[in-house]
């Protein structure tokens, strides 16, 4: 039944790419049919078992300290997970750095239930409780979908975090001498059949950073934000970044701030 399931969005979602006209074929384009099938999909989106797993770790005692994380805090408050997602990156008192919502959770596994963080870090995507980080962004994503995105910059290592990010998706190297913008830059850019949100800037960043962490149809898989720009640099041909590296946590606050008044869809469904 799963196999007939797939087989009817896949017919579905070609024979919407399929013009009867020319007045349908301009009517509809390529991102019309793709938006199409994301639409049909979301009824199923998988990420909702990654959310009822964070949702169970999140309030299940775990690690050396015998803890749950409910007294964790997001950056609202201990404990406090709806609207926290639309608020990160952010700096924290406690650790005097901008964190992310995944090196945020790590902070909190390691100081409220012992779990050596450093170690976590290390993990591959996918494994070990880098599956546990993900299943947990996906439960405090999900809590704030809806909302409105509105980090802050008033602390100086946030306005910092910025400009570093700003600088970090402009910067061009590696063997193809790509940058960030060189794929999301600019309007009207695309590959293959699906169009690339220009990131620097609103809408662009509603449907880019607003979307993750997200399943991916195509390799089913869950991605949070952090893995989501480590492929990104390992197609830039780029070394990949580590896990909380500085880059990556500035880059998800320059596009977070672009992101502002932008609505979360998180978690959201990719191809």
């Amino acid at each position: 039944m799963k196999t007939l399931a797939v087989t009817s969005v896949v017919l579905a979602f070609a024979a919407a790419m399929l013009p009867t006209g020319a007045a349908q074929a301009q009517a509809k384009t390529a991102a019309d049919g793709i938006a199409e099938y994301r639409k049909m999909l979301e009824d199923g989106n998988p990420a909702e078992l990654y959310e009822a797993k964070g949702e169970e770790l999140w309030k299940t005692k775990r690690g050396p300290k015998g803890q749950s994380l409910e007294r964790c805090d997001l950056g609202l408050g201990a404990g406090v997970v709806k609207g926290a997602f639309v608020q990160l990156p952010r700096f924290f008192e406690d650790t005097g750095r901008v964190q992310d919502l995944e090196t945020r959770l790590v902070t909190c596994m390691e100081t409220l239930q012992g779990f050596d963080g450093a170690k976590i870090a290390e993990t591959d995507f996918g494994k070990g409780e880098q599956k546990t980080v993900t299943a947990l962004a996906t439960y405090v994503a999900a809590a704030s979908r809806g909302m409105r995105f509105n980090l802050p910059q008033a602390h100086m290592q946030e306005q910092r975090a910025y400009e570093i990010g700003k600088r970090a998706f402009y910067y061009r190297g590696g063997p193809m001498d790509f940058s960030c913008a060189s794929c999301h830059g600019a309007d009207g850019q695309r590959i293959r059949l699906q169009d690339l949100p220009n990131l620097s800037k609103n809408p662009g960043d509603g449907i880019g950073f607003a979307a993750w962490p997200a399943y991916r149809v195509s390799n089913g898989q869950m991605w949070t934000m952090q893995l989501r720009l480590n492929d990104c640099y390992r197609q830039q041909r780029f070394p990949e970044p580590g896990f909380g590296s500085e880059v990556t946590i500035a880059l998800g606050t320059y596009m977070g701030v672009n992101a502002k008044g932008a609505e979360s869809i998180a978690p959201a469904l990719k191809r």
